[in-house]
């Protein structure tokens, strides 16, 4: 039987509306589709450590062909010139000052991080995220006395996250074993784990007692327990077949995170990617031994850029890499000699790990808490640089405001037009922090108060900042801090104090002398 032609022509014109419809679906629904978002997160590197910061002496090609997809940012700071501190701020979106326990805590510090309390993988969570860390965590587990030998709760996934892989603190702490989900990796039950800062376990070993175990050689503050021939801050007993291998920690944790990446690769996840470097003790795997001229702190460097590099090819290679958000910074600011000698003074040679920032970790100088700071979505953010005043405390506000949450501290700005390049208008002002000390950064002045102490911290030769008068500096015209203006600028420095009062209080005891003669 002959079809009608105008039942053929009826025929192909709904056929064509079923194929619009079902573009303009797909297209609606990738246009709604929320993005993947990555946090890679240093530890210790500093603003003059990558090429796209100045670094000429060393060679860092995967984070700078990150740095120039996306937003690159001048003045993007981390909250505190110390790990704990920074880490708190990042993840809760809360100045650390207000949290007293906020210090650098010893592996066996309960969880600083409240339960109850809003962090950013609670809050994406929240709106159908996968959420999972990979890395250092250095907030404290559990609620004290701590027994390693069973489940380890409250940890981070009673926080936010759904998975966690784990260093308790930091790779120079005991224990030097990691944790996932809660539980010890590897742990044999009949070898249970000890752990205590304050005093030794009979019979066992320290850098003092046997130095012929020792094949890193410790400077100051790194001469409790041995472990791998590297003796660490507190003292450990048992658990050797949990035990890490120092040398091919960056290969573990980058094959954990590219393994959650995949797993994870068809619904929206966020991951905290805490890589280790380049904090000491610096241990890089033999195939980067040597390789930067600059010693072990060097070496780690360029480890921790091939990491970078191999985790995006991940993202690349599944197809994720489009509808990713990726931020890479760091915790805070550069340190040569952090209780170790190894070379990273000896062989610096030009290479400037602070750029031209004046200080470094520990210090309320620049250098201490403004680090590299990259944002990138190579799907939605054009290449630039900023030179907008940013905070890692901004990205709870920021994010949640991308995935539709109403979820804000007062202290988080929603930033997410600075951070993908629609404004370059920034914060006004900020409060740092260093050693439970604070400064000021309003517009392109930064002010420090008075406070007592050493003004260079001996054992690693840093600035901190320590002065009995007022310091201000107007970082558009010296980036280096080196002309105080406060005697010279007295309105300026009345009104930044102002300022800093409202927002920081005037009856905190970590402000000294804050009324000006």
């Amino acid at each position: 039987m002959k079809i009608p032609n105008y039942s053929v022509a009826a025929f192909a014109i709904m056929m064509l509306f079923l194929i619009v419809g079902k573009v303009n679906a797909q297209n609606e629904k990738s246009k709604n589709k929320l993005p993947n978002i990555v946090f890679i997160y240093a530890d210790d590197l500093g603003y003059g450590d990558l090429g796209v910061y100045g670094a000429t002496e060393i060679k860092t090609p995967n984070m700078d062909k990150l740095a120039n997809s996306g937003i690159r940012f001048t003045n993007g700071y981390a909250t505190s010139a110390t790990c704990t501190p920074s880490r708190y701020g990042l993840l809760t979106g809360v100045y650390p000052w207000r949290e007293k326990d906020a210090k650098i805590l010893p592996g066996t510090a309960p969880l600083l991080i409240k339960t109850n309390q809003m962090t950013i993988p609670k809050m994406l969570k929240e709106k159908g995220y996968q959420t999972g860390i990979v890395g250092k965590w250095h907030l404290g587990l559990g609620e004290g006395n701590l027994d390693w030998n069973k489940e380890i709760s409250p940890s981070p996934n009673q926080v936010g996250f759904d998975y966690s892989h784990i260093m308790a603190a930091t790779q120079d702490r005991v224990p030097t074993v990691y944790i996932e989900n809660g539980f010890v990796v590897g742990l044999d039950p009949k070898d249970p784990i000890e752990v205590n800062y304050d005093k030794n376990f009979e019979g066992i070993p320290t850098a003092i007692t046997n130095p012929e175990l020792v094949k890193m050689k410790w400077h100051h503050g790194h001469n409790n327990s041995v472990v791998n021939g590297i003796p660490r801050i507190g003292f450990m007993k048992g658990g050797k077949s949990a035990i890490w291998s120092d040398v091919d920690m960056s290969d573990h944790f980058l094959t954990k995170a590219q393994d959650y990446v995949i797993k994870h690769k068809n619904e929206p996840f966020f991951l905290y990617y805490a890589i280790q470097q380049p904090h000491v003790p610096r241990t890089p795997n033999p195939r980067f031994e040597g390789k930067s001229g600059m010693g072990p702190r060097g070496d780690v460097i360029l480890e921790a850029d091939w990491t970078i590099g191999e985790f995006i090819k991940t993202l690349e290679k599944e197809g994720l890499l489009e509808n990713t958000l990726i931020v890479l910074s760091s915790d805070n600011g550069p340190v040569l000699n952090d209780g170790y000698y190894d070379d990273a003074v000896t062989k610096l040679g030009k290479h400037k790990p602070a750029g031209p920032l004046r200080g470094g970790k520990y210090s309320l100088f620049d250098a201490g808490t403004r680090v590299p700071f990259v944002v990138s979505w190579p799907g939605k953010i054009k290449p630039a640089v900023s030179d907008a005043l940013v905070c890692q405390i901004d990205l709870l506000s920021s994010l949640a405001s991308l995935v539709g949450s109403n979820v804000t501290t007062p202290d988080s700005e929603n930033l997410m037009p600075v951070f993908t390049g629609k404004t370059s208008i920034g914060r006004k002002e900020l409060v740092l922090e260093a050693s439970s000390k604070t400064a000021f950064r309003q517009g392109d002045w930064a002010m420090i108060p008075p406070y007592k102490g050493v003004p260079v911290y001996g054992d690693v030769n840093i600035e901190v900042g320590n002065n009995k008068e007022y310091q201000l500096y107007n970082l558009k015209e010296d980036i280096g801090q080196k002309q105080n203006l406060a005697k010279s600028n007295p309105e300026k420095l009345k009104e930044m104090m102002a300022c800093f009062e409202k927002i920081r209080g005037k009856s905190s005891t970590n402000i000294q002398e804050l009324k000006l003669e």
